[in-house]
Formats: structure tokens, sequence, C-alpha cells
């Protein structure tokens, strides 16, 4: 099956579908749930006004498909255009859309979900750092979107600290650099900030800022829980050692933007540890750096046992959490 999706074509994006509606067939029996995490951003909210209770189930279901394969389709062609793989293919998006299948939490619209649009777009922003011509510009502006995800969804405040080490990583530091990254960090807060002083209105103050407080993202879990965990991180594990062997034959830029993801899916992979109520659905953050590497184990083994291996294993584990969706 894999082999379908290594060729850069018209029909793996029809099959990028298929997969899509497949791993989430549940949605034609027991539609996802709109959870609203309240305190969360403005995502929360707005999924609160104007889709929980007001749209129909069949809506939000494909509402939730459509922005799933709209991302995958989107991290695939960047993927591709920046050339981070040897070879052009849609085993990224593929990736991704098995991966937003593999736990329960993920099947929901969520503002996890949602702020995955931030995060390819911030990764985005960061790909071009090693090579830009007006770095400030860019580093400003990477900063704004950073700090307008945060607004939206708290959670993505963990963001910060990615670009933080990214930029550590892919440039060398300037002070002045820094700093125009902090500023267009803090604008987006300093404009609501001085809306709510303009209209004596800062006791919502503490709604916009992120809470951070260690917790466990479930209280109790079950044995298959550890067993999708466990195949999420040998398949990650896998990605890596195939990535790691081609990484030499790579150019300086896209070492680094590979250095920058790695920062993400490292930095990400604890965000329902750090965020309070946050819950496994802010996990989803992590999605985007984890099918850029998990994507390795599909497209470069020339012998596709190991890879249809996992693809059946990650299919298997689907159906179970698919049968458990509709049970409940």
């Amino acid at each position: 099956m894999v082999f379908l999706f290594r060729d850069k074509s018209i029909s793996s994006v029809f099959f990028l579908i298929l997969l899509c509606f497949g791993v989430h067939a549940h949605l034609f029996i027991n539609t996802p749930q709109v959870v609203v995490i309240e305190g969360s951003g403005l995502i929360s909210s707005a999924l609160s006004l104007f889709v929980k209770d007001y749209l129909p189930q069949t809506a939000v279901a494909f509402i939730y498909i459509a922005i799933v394969l709209l991302q995958a389709i989107r991290l695939n062609l960047v993927m591709n255009e920046l050339r981070m793989y040897n070879q052009s293919g849609f085993t990224t998006g593929m990736a991704y859309i098995l991966l937003t299948a593999f736990f329960p939490q993920w099947s929901n619209l969520t503002p996890a979900i949602l702020a995955n649009t931030f995060v390819i777009w911030i990764f985005i922003q960061l790909s071009k750092l090693y090579t830009h011509p007006s770095p400030k510009t860019l580093l400003f502006n990477t900063g704004l979107i950073v700090g307008a995800s945060v607004l939206c969804y708290h959670p993505t405040g963990i963001l910060i600290v990615v670009v933080l080490f990214a930029l550590a990583i892919v440039r060398t530091f300037l002070l002045s650099e820094w700093l125009v990254l902090l500023l267009g960090i803090f604008m987006p807060f300093y404009l609501v900030i001085s809306y709510f002083y303009l209209n004596n209105k800062m006791t919502l103050l503490e709604t916009v800022l992120p809470y951070v407080q260690l917790n466990l993202p479930v209280s109790k879990t079950e044995v298959w829980f550890w067993i999708n965990l466990a195949t999420m991180i040998f398949m990650l594990v896998a990605g890596i050692i195939f990535w790691s062997k081609e990484n030499s034959r790579m150019v300086i830029q896209i070492r680094k933007t590979w250095a920058a993801m790695m920062v993400m899916v490292f930095i990400m992979l604890p965000v329902p540890f750090i965020f309070s109520h946050a819950g496994m659905e802010a996990a989803a953050l992590s999605l985007v750096p984890l099918a850029g590497f998990i994507a390795n184990i599909f497209i470069y083994p020339k012998k596709l046992l190991l890879p249809n291996l996992l693809f059946i294993l990650a299919i298997v584990i689907v159906i179970h959490n698919n049968w458990l969706l509709i049970k409940n």
C-alpha cells in the first residue's frame, strides 16, 4: 500500500483523500465531538460560539476531514518544495493522516487540530531563516505568527521556545535579531493589553495568557493506549534512523531545516504535561514534526517490507480506535 504514496502525482492526492475517509470511517456512524476547553484561547471561544451546538453533526465531520486533508497536503507540498527528502512523494501527508487517527482524542474537532495550521506556517517561516535576504523582517513576522497562535490556543506557547532554539541553531547569534523576534512575539499581546487597558477590562488579562502547570494528560490508561504510543515512538525512531543516513548527503540549508524540525518534535511532545487541562488533545500539536520524520521510514527503504508492515500495524491501530469511537 505504501507504494501508492511514493509518487508525486494527482493519483497520490486521490489516495490521500481515500485514506483520510478510511481511517476516520467512524465519522459516518458517530460524528466527531467539538472539544471546547474554556480559557484555552480564541479558537475554543470561536468553536463554542459558532460550531458547537450550532452546526449539524454531518457538517462538523466534513469540517474535520477538510482541515486534516488540507493540513496534510500543505505540509507535504512544503516538504517537497524544500527538498527535505531525496525524492518527492506524498508519504508525509500519508503519515500525518494516519497519525490523526492514532488516539481517539485526535479524531475530534479540537483547538489543537486547528492550531496545527499555525505550526505548519511557523515551520515554513523557520525554513527560510538560513538564506533569507531580510532576516529581521522574517523574524518579526514569525514572532507575530507565534504571538497570534498563543492568543488563539494557549498550549502553542511552547512555540516560543521552539523558535528561540531554532534561531540559535540556524543563525549565528545577533542580539538585534533576537530582540526583533521577541518584539514580534510580544506585539499581539501588546495590542490586546492596550485594548483591555483603554476599555477598563484589565481583569480579563489572565484569559489571554497561557497557564503553565505540570500535570498528567491522562488519568487512567488501557493496554491499547501504550500499544499506540509505543508504535508511534518506534516509527519516529525508525524515521530518525533513516533520516540520519541521508542527512550527510544534504546541503547545509536542508540540514538546518531538519534541525529546526528536530527541535520542534522534542520540545512539542511534552506539551500535554506542561499546560494545565490541555489533555491528550494538545499532543496533536506534535503531529507536524512527527509526520515529517516518520515519513522517512516510508519513502527511503528500497524494499517495502518494513514500510508495509508499519503501515499495516498503523491500520490495525486505526481500526481499533474506530471501533472504540463507534462503540462510545
